[in-house]
């Protein structure tokens, strides 16, 4: 999969912009501040239909505009026209110019692994953040993960709302909130089997590949849940049993909802005993196992977009990463600098440096 154009109106601090991509390696350079972020933000909004930024969709929209367009031509065995447009009335989205109604029918069509300078929060921070990260990498691998996903959320509002009530007036009947426990639990459980998997699969590839790049260590994803080894009469015990701690939190405190993963390197969780250095390499390293996975499945590699890759890795981190590089994978790069790329040949790369929104290919 690769994108052949990308055309942008209003999109941060690009007015217009038209550019031609190279099937292999894309190097978007230029000092800090320029724009060079933005554009690689623009593919993956074309694909997932939001930033990886924490930020409203209405920043994305150019100061002066009230709309915004990204639009993309991707080639995969034949070539289609994808369009994102976003708007204060919100997100709209075509293929090859029909409107599709329902963003979860567009998102799994354009495959994207990104790695960000901010992905380092997938280690550090809390659980919500990593679980975010696992929704968007397996719903671009199953519509029907994202799907079931969406009615699982859908479910735990409408059950956190009904255990509020309950707690207003406890003369309400538990039937309702059983019923939507039960349908709760039989989207879970699917969820919980396609994550389990998911880390399983990637697991097969992670330790040779934190290896490629640092030299030692054994990396594994380890995957906690509340759903774990249960079966469905054991899950509804669960709930029954923690009946009273969500009825006095109005809310539900057990499920898949609460999930979470770790890095273990040696058997040591990242998060506490390891470096910097060593947890970006993690990360990298789970990025690349994600590619190899999509290959797996899919037969063909996603997009992969690097942002920020070199800050604080040694030149043979560096190297280690580009070698890994398969001649299969389109991959647009950010950087301050060109001189990683000299020992590639000049055809099989294009480089775009890019001031002040401005952008001159190379």
């Amino acid at each position: 999969m690769w994108i052949k154009y990308l055309k942008l109106l209003n999109f941060r601090n690009y007015e217009k912009l038209e550019l031609n991509f190279h099937p292999k390696m894309n190097i978007i350079y230029g000092n800090n501040g320029m724009g060079k972020t933005n554009l690689i933000e623009s593919i993956y909004v074309l694909g997932l239909t939001r930033s990886f930024r924490l930020v409203n969709d209405r920043t994305l929209i150019h100061k002066n505009a009230s709309i915004a367009k990204v639009e993309g031509l991707i080639s995969n065995r034949y070539d289609t026209n994808y369009k994102m447009i976003l708007s204060k009335e919100g997100k709209k989205v075509k293929i090859n110019n029909n409107k599709v109604l329902k963003l979860s029918d567009y998102v799994s069509k354009i495959n994207i692994i990104l790695f960000h300078p901010n992905d380092l929060k997938i280690i550090k921070d809390t659980p919500s953040i990593r679980r975010k990260n696992l929704n968007i990498d397996i719903s671009q691998l199953s519509l029907s993960y994202l799907k079931d996903l969406n009615s699982y959320n859908q479910l735990l509002k409408q059950r956190n709302a009904y255990l509020k009530q309950l707690l207003i007036n406890g003369n309400q009947s538990l039937d309702y909130l059983n019923i939507l426990t039960e349908k709760l639990i039989d989207y879970g459980i699917k969820i919980y089997e396609e994550r389990k998997k998911f880390v399983e699969l990637i697991n097969q590839y992670l330790t040779n590949i934190y290896q490629n790049i640092t030299g030692i260590g054994n990396l594994i994803i380890q995957y906690v849940s509340d759903y774990q080894d249960l079966k469905k009469q054991d899950i509804m015990k669960m709930y029954q049993k923690a009946f009273k701690k969500d009825l006095s939190f109005g809310k539900t405190n057990f499920g898949i909802h609460t999930d979470d993963f770790t890095f273990l390197l040696d058997e040591y969780d990242l998060r506490d005993y390891g470096s910097e250095g060593q947890q970006k390499n993690a990360i990298i390293a789970m990025k690349f196992a994600e590619m190899e996975l999509f290959k797996k499945k899919k037969g063909y590699y996603p997009i992969l977009i690097l942002d920020d890759l070199f800050s604080e890795l040694d030149n043979q981190k560096i190297d280690n990463i580009l070698n890994f590089i398969s001649s299969e994978i389109q991959v647009f790069i950010t950087t301050t600098n060109l001189e990683h790329f000299k020992r590639f040949q000049e055809d099989d790369y294009s480089h775009y440096l890019i001031d002040n929104g401005k952008i001159m290919e190379g």
